[in-house]
């Protein structure tokens, strides 16, 4: 299966790994992503495409901010709470 604009990943290798991603395009065989948050939508990050796990979400990212994107990437990994929330300060977990 191809990797659609749009389409939302989770990166398998890299600094990233675990973290959800949309697809903002492809070149020369890599697959361009953004989070919104350390790689915006005007400047995503090439991924080889076998570091990337397809999901069954996708998202509209034309015209879409980098707010935005990182709000539909939050509800599409299941994750609340702001974009720098830290489980270690708020609490969570102790």
């Amino acid at each position: 299966m191809e990797f659609g604009k749009g389409m939302i990943v989770i990166s398998r290798a890299g600094h990233d790994k675990g973290s959800f991603l949309a697809v903002v395009g492809t070149e020369d065989g890599r697959v361009l992503v953004a989070d919104g948050k350390e790689r915006p939508i005007a400047k995503p990050k090439r991924k080889n495409p076998k570091h990337l796990a397809m999901t069954r979400k996708t998202v509209d990212i034309a015209g879409m901010s980098d707010k935005a994107l990182r709000k539909a990437l939050r509800e599409a990994s299941g994750t609340v709470g702001g974009d720098d929330e830290d489980p270690e300060r708020s609490g969570i977990g102790e």
